[in-house]
């Protein structure tokens, strides 16, 4: 069978599952067989099922995955992330400190845990009532704090990161700390933002907050666990002292010890953690699972390369590939979550961008802050329905998705500047090698 007509099959089905309403997992695997039945036959091609389901469930890298989604659930259901937002809110007293609190608080959770959607529901439940409840703007308020949860993707640990390392065979330190001086400037670009929405439109935040003053006890309960946490997960991974995994166990245990010690954890609080990464994991991990088989008739008919080679064969520079790509991937994203599109078009495309002269380890900095803005356009971004949620009575779908604009354009400027100055993401992974 010629690779083409398997690369349209597999396009073909998996739209045909999507569009009749098939989760995605069952998606993926359903295009797939029909294809591993060519190969394999029946009996066998049930077996090859199997055991690649069972082979994502056992792999070792792939362990640090629940480890951080428990992380984050734990921050999330303790007064941890809560507690940061108050602290960056009420300790930084200036005008448009809720504002600027919300982008420090997310950039803080990102700091310990890689879950875009979670730093979203966690900082947003908190400061959204709040902001609004002070007087600032429905779009200001609304977009911040959905452009903020994105920072949990780009600063490390980033589940996107850790998936693209998984498929592109990169390193997954590499990748964390390529992400680290773009997670910086784009934390400092979305306070630029902030700071021009004041200055053009002065309405959307008020003059003076009556916020009260936190105990110096609470600032330390509240700032020393993330510090402590980002501390664990930094250092053990970028000074070799541990592997991803290793350093996502170690600071899932203490994100434990601290979240019942000083962040207020109930026995409740746990369990509906355990539960919620179980939920999560469930679905993670079919995805996966059928990812892998996606993945496998893909190769096996060698659909990647003999795409990357006619590509290549029109002789377009590489930043016109780039630019295909990008935008490619920016249609696509208001279609699909960024996890499945990893899954999806991630075997195909790397290779291409491989052969086009592009640095894998750039690229999947590039390639996660074009997942950021996936999770920020509709009618599939995931953000935008979080904090339209929590905000149900007072905000509209219109309102967070014209509020995000402008930190769209933000993270569209930082792949320019990548584009432009790619050292600014391999700069820090070089000198730690």
């Amino acid at each position: 069978m010629e690779w083409y007509v398997v690369g349209l099959g597999l396009l073909g089905l998996l739209m045909l599952f999507i569009t009749i309403g098939l989760p995605i997992p069952f998606a993926l695997a359903a295009a797939s067989l029909p294809f591993l039945w060519q190969i394999q036959g029946w009996e066998t091609s049930i077996v090859s099922s199997e055991l690649k389901l069972w082979g994502v469930w056992i792999d070792y890298i792939l362990l640090a995955v629940p480890l951080f989604v428990f992380l984050g659930e734990l921050i999330g259901k303790s007064n941890i992330g809560p507690n940061l937002y108050q602290f960056l809110h009420q300790g930084v007293r200036i005008k448009g400190s809720a504002a600027y609190g919300s982008i420090g608080a997310s950039a803080g959770f990102g700091a310990v845990c890689g879950s875009s959607m979670v730093g979203a529901l966690t900082i947003g439940g908190v400061a959204l009532p709040e902001m609004l409840r002070l007087g600032y703007g429905k779009r200001l308020s609304s977009g911040v704090l959905a452009a903020g949860g994105t920072l949990s993707v780009l600063i490390p640990p980033s589940l996107i990161l850790l998936f693209y390392g998984i498929v592109t065979d990169q390193s997954i330190g590499d990748l964390f700390i390529a992400g680290v001086i773009p997670g910086l400037i784009l934390v400092s670009s979305f306070v630029v933002v902030v700071l021009v929405w004041g200055i053009l439109k002065p309405q959307d935040i008020p003059s003076s907050e009556d916020a009260t003053k936190m105990p110096m006890m609470l600032i330390i309960s509240t700032v020393g666990p993330v510090v402590l946490i980002g501390l664990v997960i930094t250092v053990a991974i970028y000074a070799g002292i541990a592997t991803p995994t290793e350093a996502a166990a170690v600071a899932a245990l203490l994100t434990v010890i601290l979240a019942f010690w000083v962040g207020g954890l109930t026995w409740k609080g746990f369990k509906d953690s355990i539960f919620a990464t179980m939920r999560t994991m469930g679905y993670l991990g079919l995805l996966l699972s059928a990812g892998v088989l996606f993945g496998f008739v893909l190769t096996y008919y060698r659909v990647p390369q003999q795409f990357t080679e006619l590509f290549l064969s029109f002789e377009l520079s590489p930043y016109t590939v780039l630019a295909i790509v990008l935008v490619f991937y920016i249609i696509l994203g208001m279609f699909l979550e960024p996890v499945s599109m990893t899954f999806i078009t991630l075997p195909t495309i790397y290779p291409l961008m491989n052969a086009a002269g592009f640095d894998l380890i750039w690229f999947g900095v590039v390639y996660t802050i074009t997942m950021e803005i996936a999770v920020l356009t509709p009618p599939v971004g995931l953000n935008l329905y979080v904090i339209q949620a929590i905000g149900r009575e007072q905000v509209s779908i219109g309102d967070v998705i014209m509020g995000c604009l402008p930190f769209i354009a933000a993270m569209i400027l930082l792949i320019t500047i990548l584009i432009v100055a790619p050292d600014v993401a391999l700069w820090l992974p070089e000198q730690m090698r």
